[in-house]
């Protein structure tokens, strides 16, 4: 884990530090569906090269997020998955995906000519200027 010292003052840039990259965002979103091994993480991450996923597992299991657990079988078997702290990112990618979904619908309306200013989750959108 980083120290406190390491940590940027303001907490968005913490966060954004922690998981702010896309290929974290995406292992993070996978993971919390069930633990996984690492071929089947990149398989399941098209673009991703080895050296990412590796660098992105040690970087959050560094930090706390992703625990990587040896099963002592022939062949080895590595899985990676959540800590209790990576659960608790739960609410923030659910977010995330509401706020995606909500926008591919405002996208979609407003290509179709329809559309009245506001995003339909409720306010994940400032209103539009008067």
């Amino acid at each position: 884990m980083k120290t406190r010292d390491e940590l940027p003052e303001c907490p968005v840039a913490t966060t954004v530090q922690l998981i702010g990259n896309k290929w974290k965002l995406l292992i993070i979103r996978n993971l919390l569906q069930r633990p996984w091994r690492f071929n089947e993480l990149q398989r399941s991450l098209d673009g991703i090269s080895q050296k990412v996923l590796t660098d992105s597992l040690r970087s959050m299991e560094q930090d706390g997020i992703v625990t990587r657990t040896v099963y002592a079988e022939v062949p080895p078997r590595v899985e990676y998955a959540l800590s209790e702290l990576g659960k608790s990112m739960r609410p923030i990618l659910d977010s995330m995906q509401a706020w995606g979904e909500a926008y591919k619908i405002r996208i979609r309306s407003e290509q179709n000519g329809f559309h009245d200013g506001t995003m339909e989750d409720g306010g994940a959108n400032p209103p539009a200027e008067r």
